[in-house]
């Protein structure tokens, strides 16, 4: 567990093991937020788009629904 001091502006230091771990460098994006009484930060990662692939495993049916859908509204 590491401790770290607060500046007069509210900064603190993220320890390099930890920046190391969550690939913290210069720039990065953190989200802040209070939960149940503590403050976390969590790192966002640098590119969402590619992070978010393959979150929605639908195997293909979402996009053959949506062109689907597309074909019939083309038709009307």
């Amino acid at each position: 567990m590491s401790i770290v001091k607060a500046t007069i502006k509210g900064q603190v230091i993220i320890p390099a093991p930890i920046r190391k771990k969550y690939k913290i460098e210069k720039g990065s994006l953190l989200h802040i937020y209070e939960e149940h009484n503590k403050i976390v930060l969590e790192a966002l990662p640098a590119d969402p788009v590619a992070a978010g692939r393959g979150m929605l495993k639908s195997r293909g049916k979402v996009l053959k629904s949506l062109l689907r859908d597309r074909r019939q509204e083309a038709k009307q």
